[in-house]
């Protein structure tokens, strides 16, 4: 969604709508009438201030708290509200001391909890017990992406091939898929492609977590 506010250099109601923008996390860009002309016939308007939200005139004038509202729940991807991406950047913690890991919090896309609504979205502690018991945890993560480690227990089928070789996987009983984490979408494309290629839901799992979170709470790995 973007954000835009259309107004003149002495308009003083822009300052309070940018506030109130800043405050509900919105992001948007600021153009002068005085600047850009052409914004008064592509708008058919010179009223200062316009809102305009993805090249539309959303409100005329102050906007009131119900208006700000609508357009945070119009603006569901928190990806634009997290800290700056680092030029370069870690997908899995690393380690810089006995029990101590540098997580990297700016990568990736933040996943929503369920990977789809009929696959049962699941922790640690389930993973561990589905490990002990002999049963498939799929590590769906690209070989570039792996940072050299896994789950001990885990078979890697990265998440582009899954499709193809869902004969693979074990169809008596369900298998965890992970990735490297809540920012990481390999593991929720690896599960969507299953349903659509017709692989039944209730034999899927999905470990939102993955590897940030298994790393962060010390349990084993194996390098790969």
């Amino acid at each position: 969604m973007e954000i835009l506010i259309a107004a003149t250099k002495a308009c003083q109601h822009r300052p309070m709508l940018e506030e109130e923008l800043q405050q509900a996390k919105l992001p948007y860009k600021v153009m002068y009438f005085e600047e850009h002309p052409e914004l008064v016939n592509k708008y058919q308007s010179k009223h200062s201030p316009l809102l305009i939200v993805d090249e539309k005139v959303e409100f005329i004038g102050m906007p009131g708290p119900e208006k700000i509202n609508e357009l945070k729940g119009r603006n569901p991807d928190i990806s634009q509200v997290r800290a700056p991406k680092r030029d370069e950047h870690h997908m899995i913690p690393k380690s810089i001391d006995e029990g101590l890991v540098e997580v990297d919090i700016t990568w990736g896309s933040v996943q929503p909890v369920q990977a789809a609504p009929e696959v049962q979205t699941i922790g640690e502690i389930e993973v561990y017990h589905h490990l002990e018991q002999g049963l498939p945890v799929i590590d769906t993560r690209k070989p570039g992406t792996t940072g050299g480690v896994t789950i001990p227990g885990s078979k890697s089928i990265p998440y582009d091939e899954l499709t193809e070789r869902k004969d693979e996987l074990d169809k008596d009983h369900p298998n965890i898929f992970f990735c490297n984490g809540p920012q990481c979408p390999q593991s929720p494309t690896a599960i969507n492609n299953l349903l659509k290629a017709g692989f039944p839901a209730g034999k899927m799992l999905y470990y939102r977590g993955g590897m940030h979170d298994w790393i962060t709470l010390g349990m084993p790995l194996k390098k790969t």
